[in-house]
């Protein structure tokens, strides 16, 4: 189904039809296919923001997720019973925090935010399906090798 994809800051320059490939892989490999998934790119201010309202945490951070389904355990598929239903929900990417991370650390940008706290199944087979040689964002903070 669906990958909506907004761009709603000018900070950090997006390969968009990267992301929404990039995402699109990510869906077929958790076999999500049939739901939709919006993604919100946005600058460290609106993060910050929005991390505020929600978590009441005053400050940016990479990423915020509002499911479709909040009751849903992790893991667990929805039971949609109409086509409205087939909605994952909506992620912010706190981009402009995600690249100055990626600075610090010589990470890749782009790889990164397809890639945050997903589990080493989906690396491994995101790394297989796209060529990518990506390595787990908590191998690199805590120096595990």
């Amino acid at each position: 189904m669906v990958v909506l994809l907004r761009n709603l800051q000018n900070v950090v320059p997006i390969r968009r039809a990267r992301l929404r490939k990039d995402v699109e892989t990510l869906k077929r490999i958790l076999g999500v296919q049939r739901f939709d998934v919006g993604i919100v790119c946005v600058d460290n201010r609106k993060i910050q923001h929005i991390n505020n309202i929600y978590r009441k945490k005053n400050m940016p951070t990479d990423v915020l997720s509002f499911p479709f389904y909040e009751d849903l355990r992790p893991g667990k598929l929805p039971c949609a019973l109409h086509g409205d239903e087939y909605n994952l929900g909506d992620i912010f990417l706190g981009v402009e925090y995600v690249m100055q991370q990626c600075q610090e650390r010589s990470w890749d940008f782009h790889g990164t935010l397809t890639m945050f706290r997903k589990e080493s199944y989906v690396l491994r087979e995101f790394n297989r399906l796209t060529g990518s040689h990506l390595e787990p964002l908590t191998k690199r903070c805590t120096g595990d090798g």
